[in-house]
């Protein structure tokens, strides 16, 4: 069928009489759609997922209270404030390896997160294009470095460094100075509670720079080139633009560190020195971590009082992590709550 177009004819006319089959568009093509069987599916597999996760966290639990009972029935809450630790005589007290343990976590943190935050700003703000790739990949690649050979490396080469250069000063300039020269006293030999700090801060910076550095960069361009068109700063743009839209995520970097520095085994057992006894509060004194303790005495502990200490101190280091988990999450909440209050 064709059709000509005279004088006097329109398009529209014209557009009547062409075949249907040229003027009908095809159909658009379906995408398969899943069934409402697969949806079930899915969401019986998610949440079984989740109940799996707290049902392991769960056993976890039960199987160190289980073990840890004939201690927790003979020494009770008194385990966590008592310093002896005597296999011989058959007495165990917690209060050393938790010491320990929250010092050396501590001054990990009081050294990684500024240092982190550091380099986070450099490699999102400030670095040149060239240097942000190959900066950014060599820290992370620290965090692939095994712990065992930071402990070797802190006993053997950073040890006698610190005792040297840090401690014998640090000591000299404080000697006779109230409070704060027992914080310096001690052997300086290079082990102790200040040695496992500063390691632990050194295998927890890539972790927390790396997560830093993620969060950074998810801050909308949009915001930060508004806050330098007013004239801010580039330090003030970090903390009144994109401090304030990440803190979640810089919170929760900052908990994956120290939960790597509390949980950290091998680097802590070279270098904090092991010593079961607390006679002073000095960062260079040698003590005990609660892994470095499970590390050390797990293997040759005899059934009994013994291991049941060593799991007691398990179970606490459990609810060390679940105390600190909780409170970073009620800081959230309430860093949260407190943003429709400000004006």
């Amino acid at each position: 069928m064709s059709s000509t177009l005279v004088h006097g004819d329109s398009p529209s006319s014209l557009s009547a009489t062409l075949p249907t089959r040229v003027m009908t568009q095809p159909p658009p093509v379906k995408r398969a759609r899943s069934g409402p069987l697969a949806d079930r599916i899915f969401g019986w597999v998610a949440k079984g997922a989740a109940v799996l996760t707290l049902g392991l966290l769960l056993a976890i639990l039960t199987s160190l209270t289980i073990s840890a009972w004939p201690a927790i029935s003979k020494y009770g809450l008194s385990f966590l404030t008592s310093t002896v630790w005597d296999p011989v005589q058959d007495e165990y007290g917690g209060l050393v390896m938790i010491y320990g343990t929250l010092a050396t976590s501590f001054i990990a943190l009081l050294i990684a997160v500024p240092v982190s935050f550091g380099i986070a700003l450099f490699l999102t703000e400030l670095a040149p294009a060239w240097l942000k790739r190959p900066l950014g990949t060599a820290i992370e690649l620290l965090a692939a470095v095994p712990s065992i050979v930071y402990g070797m490396w802190g006993l053997l080469v950073f040890g006698p460094v610190l005792a040297t250069y840090v401690q014998q000063p640090l000591q000299s300039w404080t000697a006779g100075v109230p409070y704060l020269g027992a914080f310096f006293s001690g052997p300086p030999v290079g082990i102790g509670i200040l040695s496992a700090g500063i390691i632990l801060s050194i295998m927890i910076i890539p972790f927390i720079a790396s997560v830093m550095r993620d969060v950074f960069e998810v801050t909308p361009p949009l915001l930060k080139e508004s806050a330098y068109g007013l004239g801010a700063t580039t330090w003030e743009v970090v903390t009144q633009v994109v401090l304030p839209y990440t803190k979640a995520g810089v919170i929760g970097g900052i908990m994956l560190g120290l939960g790597r520095a509390i949980g950290e085994t091998m680097a802590v057992t070279f270098v904090i020195g092991n010593f079961n006894q607390l006679d002073s509060l000095s960062l260079f004194q040698a003590a005990n971590s609660i892994t470095s303790a499970l590390a050390n005495e797990f293997a040759e502990a005899a059934e009994g009082l013994h291991q049941a200490a060593l799991m007691y101190l398990g179970l606490v280091l459990f609810f060390i992590t679940f105390v600190i988990l909780s409170l970073s999450k009620l800081l959230l909440s309430q860093l949260r709550k407190a943003e429709g209050t400000k004006t």
